[in-house]
């Protein structure tokens, strides 16, 4: 059976005299997690018999969360620190963490990364630039997320040896769910007939170059109602692209999709997960967005 998403935790350790208990006085061993999917694993791999602590609090985007003193405290106690690597979060490379209990889950696939060129900006009398950047929502090419998955695994079982069994005989489950994913998101990108893809954010790079699907990317907030002029520059984007599919990370108004309809595009809500969800699971949810994407393909074709 597969657990529902964890309880959200907004602190472990104190900057108090609790913080300065061993790790044998807790009572479960801890593995911190700086996005989600690394905490869902987590807590697969480890049953009700780990702490997954994941201190993001809702609504804020893990990969600009800045740690307050005491999650530091928290994250440096903890028996496994899983990062999402890839340059998802800042923040570790200002904290001092213990390497010997540190995992970079995407270090073993560096020349998998796909490198993308941020908005054109200025920087005083420089003129205008734009920046390399490191794509980092790894987990949307399901592949991937199951080597994450895998080196969380070999982690944990090497910082909390006497759950190591344990740990082996679940993550065989974990990476067969994500192996379905993998083998749906496939299937549905190899129908004949899917056409270029708008997303509301450059989130989907990797779900794009997996699953061979063509998705350029505006730069809207969906919880936002775009402005005039950000309509005009979608309407630019899907004369130039040709596409008839519009992915939202995340509930737009119903007016935002009245007017999407309006412009002849078919649109469907595909969170990317790097933040816990408030109800389901990584892979129940998942599965949803890829019901919605396998109909939105159909109406599209």
């Amino acid at each position: 059976m597969i657990p529902n998403c964890f309880t959200r935790r907004t602190a472990l350790i104190l900057l108090s005299s609790t913080a300065a208990l061993p790790l044998a006085a807790q009572d479960r061993p801890v593995v911190a997690a700086d996005n989600y999917p690394l905490a869902y694993f987590a807590e697969r791999l480890g049953g009700g018999n780990v702490e997954v602590l994941f201190l993001v609090p809702a609504k804020t985007d893990p990969s600009l969360w800045r740690p307050g003193i005491s999650d530091i405290a928290a994250i440096q106690g903890a028996d496994v620190i899983a990062l999402n690597g890839a340059d998802f979060s800042t923040w570790p490379t200002k904290a001092s963490l213990p390497r010997s209990r540190t995992v970079d889950t995407s270090a073993g696939f560096a020349d998998r990364l796909i490198t993308t060129e941020t908005l054109t900006h200025s920087h005083g009398e420089s003129g205008e630039h734009s920046h390399l950047a490191t794509a980092s929502y790894t987990w949307l090419d399901f592949s991937l997320a199951m080597e994450q998955a895998k080196v969380l695994a070999t982690a944990m079982a090497r910082q909390i040896p006497e759950q190591a069994s344990a740990i082996a005989a679940r993550r065989g489950d974990l990476l067969s769910d994500l192996a379905a994913l993998d083998a749906r998101a496939a299937a549905l990108a190899g129908d004949t007939g899917v056409g270029p893809i708008i997303a509301s954010h450059p989130r989907y790079q990797y779900f794009g170059a997996a699953y061979d699907l063509a998705i350029s990317a505006v730069e809207w907030d969906a919880r936002e109602a775009p402005s005039e002029e950000q309509w005009a520059a979608l309407e630019r984007l899907i004369a130039e692209t040709d596409a008839n599919l519009f992915i939202w990370e995340a509930e737009p108004s119903p007016a935002a999709r009245e007017r999407m309809s309006a412009l002849g595009v078919i649109d469907v809500v595909f969170p990317p997960l790097a933040n816990a969800p408030t109800d389901g699971s990584f892979v129940e949810l998942m599965g949803a967005s890829l019901d919605r994407l396998e109909e939105a393909f159909r109406q599209a074709r």
